[in-house]
This record gives structure tokens, C-alpha cells and sequence, in this order.
């Protein structure tokens, strides 16, 4: 099952009175080669079983789901999740479902509200982009694919070597028999066949795959001249950098190195997204939004196309009696919502979660921004939009 698709499935969960847990776990080894969540989730859920003294029945219940989250990690934990969620109902004992990530949670999060919470697995999903990386050398390429959302179900899914393109070997050395001019010109012919048999191998895969982002790596003085210009215009148009790489290098080397070049890619994105989003509030059509207010407005009413939200939960500030007033301005049913019940806008992390599943529900795309700084004084949130309903009730 892909993220979105969880997210979803969490999204629609009807709150039914009882807590809902939502765990989410930094399974990361510390610089002695140990996990270190164990010992946090311990005493948190110690401290939360001391919590229903007063409540037997929930108590029990609760007891039940902290056994089988501990039989989970016990049992099922992935070594090459970095990141675990789990999400359970202590009403609906039946509700249990487990997701081992290759990206890692930045700490470990016990939250226990009427509700699933999502933003962060949903934020994961942002952070955690599909790009392909290409490394090629004038007669063999490897093609990695790096990130993508789906669950970890082997050890080499979230950064996998798709494929291997290798031809005999080849090099600029006279043969006996030949003419320097005419060896020259074959080995040529032979690098160009082979680069464009590498360039249609990336195209499938490109496609299959759903690639956002390519790396290419190499050397920029034998093979670069001839991959590129093969490169159809939409392949080049994913293009985000270029490395001078071994073939020597691990695959967790080259992940680490292109993880920079996307981080750097990704930061600029982010900058010019908002900017985006901020000239289209303030221009005359009315086509964006800023505010936490303005923007779930927008979202209830279907007209929100990307929606933009800071990646650091404590940067989304808003008033919550301008909330509720939101919410109770839409009828269920019509308002993107998945559920019959509003968020608790106490909470802040309902709101967050509101906001994601509105867009989700209309088709939005949803950008989370990394720099805290581009949105905080908006209250971390804003949307372009599709339409302005303001204007077409003018026009």
C-alpha cells in the first residue's frame, strides 16, 4: 500500500470516542551501531498506562495495544527501516497498521487524540522524493532509483540498482591492422550506440517509475559530451545536477552524495514555490492564499491547487475561533472533508491534519517547506489556486 493511499485510509477513520494512537519511531543506530527508541517507548508507555488508573476499561485496552505494538517491533521490524509509524485504535481493536520507512521521523512522537495524525508520515512522503540517479562511463551504466513512498518490503527497495547496461570493453589503443582514423571513428560509433542505448533504458525507467528528479554521474570529459545531447527534452528538463563519480563508489555513497544535490535543488524549489504563492495573494486576480484561515477556506471549497505548509509543525499558527468558524461555514459532505466530525481546533495538530487531508480529497498537490523562515509570519501556510470564486461571482 503506497503512503497516500494510508493516508487516506487513516483520514476516513470516524472517531468513534476512545483515543487513537499514533506512534511514530527514529529507528536510525546511534554512533555505536543501537537503536535508542526502544528504551524512549518504554517509559512513554509506562507513563501512559499510569494515565488510566482511574479509567480500568480504557486502561485495558490500552494495555492490549501496547502489547501488540511491542510484538510488532519485536517480530516484524524491518533492519532497514529507519523510520517506523503505527497507527491503532483502542475502540476499533481491529485497527492496526504498521509502515517501516528507508526515511527517518526526526525524533520518536506519541500522540493520543480522537483521531489519526498524519502530517507527519505525510510529510515523509515530501521529504522523501523518487529521483534516479544515472552513472555511466563510455561502455557500461548502472541506473539507480532512489526514495518513493512505498512501505519497505525488502532490504534493497528504497535504493535499488534497476539496472546494469554494460558493453564489451573498449579504448583508444591502435589495432593492428587498421588505420588510427578508422579505429577512432568505431570507437566513437560504439561510445554513441552505447549512450543512446543508455538513454532509452533511462527513458523506461523514467516512466515506469514515475521519476521527479535525475542525477547524472560520471566523467564530464569522456562521457557527459556524448550522454547528454541524447537526452530527450523531458528527461533534460529533470536534470538537477551533475557529479563526478567512481565506480568504486558504494550505493550508499552515491545515495549520500545526490541526497546533497537534491537537498539543494529542493531549497530552491521551496524559495521560488512561495514566492509563487505570495505574488499570487497579493496580485489582483486573487489567486492564492496566505494564512492558515484563508487557505482552509479555499480548500473546503475545492479551489485550492497546491497547497504549501511548513515542514516544522510548530511554525502553523492560527486562531482557533476563525477555525471553527471555517469549518461550521461547510456542511459536511461538501467541505473535502473525510469525516461527519470537525477537528478538535485546540489541537493543533487536527488542524494540520485538516488541512492535509482537504487537499488530498480535492487533488491538491502538497509542498512542504523546509525553511521555516519563508512562511512564518503567514502562520506557515498558503495555496495557489485554481480558480478565485470571488472573481467568478464578479465576472
Amino acid at each position: 500500500m503506497q503512503l497516500t493511499n494510508l493516508i487516506k485510509k487513516l483520514a476516513s477513520f470516524e472517531p468513534d470516542g476512545f483515543p487513537f494512537i499514533s506512534l511514530y519511531l527514529n529507528t536510525e543506530k546511534n554512533e555505536h551501531g543501537r537503536e535508542t527508541f526502544q528504551v524512549w517507548l518504554k517509559k512513554e508507555l509506562s507513563a501512559r498506562q499510569k494515565a488510566y488508573s482511574d479509567n480500568p476499561f480504557e486502561g485495558e485496552k490500552f494495555e492490549k495495544a501496547a502489547a501488540r505494538i511491542q510484538d510488532y517491533l519485536e517480530n516484524e521490524e524491518h533492519t532497514a527501516a529507519h523510520g517506523v509509524a503505527i497507527f491503532t485504535s483502542l475502540g476499533d481493536e481491529s485497527f492496526f497498521e504498521a509502515v517501516q520507512l528507508k526515511v527517518a521521523f526526526p525524533e520518536n512522537f506519541f500522540f493520543s487524540f480522537d483521531r489519526p495524525h498524519i502530517f507527519p508520515v505525510a510529510r515523509a512522503i515530501s521529504q522523501n522524493p523518487k529521483y534516479a540517479v544515472l552513472w555511466a562511463d563510455t561502455n557500461k551504466a548502472d541506473i539507480y532509483v532512489f526514495g518513493g513512498e512505498n512501505r519497505i518490503r525488502s532490504d534493497n527497495e528504497a535504493n535499488d540498482r534497476v539496472e546494469n547496461i554494460q558493453n564489451r570493453f573498449t579504448n583508444r589503443t591502435q589495432v593492428g591492422g587498421w588505420s588510427q582514423a578508422r579505429f577512432q571513428r568505431h570507437i566513437d560509433n560504439f561510445h554513441l550506440q552505447h549512450a543512446k542505448e543508455t538513454v532509452a533504458e533511462l527513458e523506461e525507467i523514467v516512466r515506469e517509475k514515475d521519476i521527479e528528479y535525475l542525477i547524472l554521474c560520471g566523467d564530464e570529459a569522456t562521457i557527459m559530451p556524448i550522454l547528454r545531447p541524447q537526452l530527450s527534452k523531458a528527461l533534460e528538463e529533470k536534470v538537477i545536477g551533475a557529479l563526478h563519480l567512481s565506480q568504486y563508489d558504494s550505493t550508499d555513497e552515491i545515495h549520500e552524495k545526490t541526497r546533497e544535490v537534491l537537498g539543494i535543488e529542493r531549497a530552491t524549489r521551496n524559495k521560488a514555490q512561495v514566492d509563487r504563492v505570495r505574488g499570487a495573494a497579493n496580485a489582483a486576480a486573487g489567486l492564492g492564499t496566505l494564512g492558515v484561515k484563508a487557505t482552509l477556506q479555499a480548500l473546503s471549497g475545492g479551489q485550492v491547487q497546491e497547497l504549501v505548509i511548513s515542514s516544522d509543525f510548530d511554525a502553523i499558527k492560527y486562531a482557533p475561533n476563525e477555525v471553527s468558524e471555517i469549518l461550521n461555514n461547510y456542511a459536511p459532505g461538501d467541505d473535502q472533508s473525510s469525516l461527519d466530525t470537525m477537528p478538535i481546533v485546540e489541537f493543533p495538530g487536527e488542524v494540520a491534519d485538516e488541512l492535509i487531508i482537504r487537499a488530498i480529497n480535492s487533488d491538491a498537490k502538497i509542498i512542504f517547506i523546509e525553511d521555516e523562515s519563508l512562511l512564518k509570519d503567514v502562520g506557515g501556510v498558503g495555496a495557489i489556486l485554481r480558480f478565485n470564486m470571488s472573481a467568478g461571482a464578479n465576472g
